[in-house]
């Protein structure tokens, strides 16, 4: 790891804090490896999942209280999902707002239509969403390991931290197995699941579902992460939590009338909009 530790030593009066989650619990080997490589770069706080949290999203968990317990020092273990995870380090566990939330590292892909299941990347939207920049990283072979995906994370957070992201982006990042030497800004591709349903009965007769299925294949569409990664290519994809269709707000769905009701005009998103998490933390 020491590769990823050299990515940017950060002056100790000047480091930056770093949140880092993920939802794979907090046991994973991809989020210690994740943590390990960002160390050079700040201070390092851990606020993970006690358990799986695949496919959890952007979940909070509203019915019920959440316990955290901080295993060691610096690292916190939740009983909720990674949204929640988020959440509680932000608004009580860490002694301000952090620089930088990273999520990961994902043991498999998060591409395509996937970062609307994923806990890793919802970890990384609920962090966005309180005007914390964000990164979720994500390694399709973990037959590799994760040092090459790890090393690549702690290179993009030191620039992040550099320079900045624009705002309510994060970014989606997928790493392909063995030794990727070179990434690529990308868009989703498209890539489906081959879904399934599984009935069976418990031993009194009553049914139950397990629910699911395997990916297909993705089409080849040059610019999109699923082609990226068949390429060899680490897909870097910069997300927004303003889930907006600007093009259909302004195209497709223009002249729609409809019977009785008077059409107002509208118009598209500024490009600053004033109310997000951290501007009303302020007031």
């Amino acid at each position: 790891m020491s590769e990823a530790r050299d990515a940017a030593r950060v002056d100790p009066v000047d480091r930056p804090l770093i949140l880092v989650t993920n939802d794979d619990g907090i046991h994973a080997p991809g989020l210690i490896a994740l943590a390990d490589a960002l160390d050079a770069l700040g201070d390092v706080t851990v606020v993970a999942p006690d358990r799986n949290n695949s496919g959890a999203s952007h979940k909070i968990t509203l019915h019920a209280p959440l316990r955290s317990i901080e295993i060691r020092p610096g690292w916190w273990q939740v009983d909720g999902s990674p949204a929640d995870c988020v959440y509680l380090a932000v608004h009580d566990h860490l002694p301000r707002k952090p620089d930088l939330c990273v999520s990961g590292i994902n043991a498999g892909p998060n591409m395509s239509y996937d970062v609307h299941y994923s806990g890793t990347v919802g970890a990384a939207f609920e962090a966005a969403l309180m005007g914390v920049q964000a990164i979720a990283v994500s390694l399709c072979d973990v037959a590799s390991g994760y040092e090459h995906s790890a090393r690549f994370a702690a290179q993009l957070a030191a620039r992040v931290l550099k320079d900045g992201l624009p705002e309510d982006t994060v970014l989606n990042v997928n790493v392909p197995g063995g030794e990727p030497s070179a990434f690529q800004m990308t868009f989703l591709g498209h890539r489906l699941f081959k879904h399934e349903v599984h009935r069976r009965d418990d031993p009194r007769g009553a049914p139950y579902f397990w629910v699911g299925g395997v990916p297909a294949v993705p089409r080849t569409i040059e610019g999109s992460d699923c082609t990226a990664l068949e390429q060899g290519l680490i897909s870097v994809t910069p997300l927004t939590v303003d889930m907006t269709n600007q093009r259909a707000l302004g195209h497709d769905l223009a002249d729609w009338t409809l019977g009785d009701y008077e059409r107002r005009s509208g118009r598209e998103r500024p490009d600053t909009v004033v109310g997000r998490s951290d501007e009303l933390d302020d007031a």
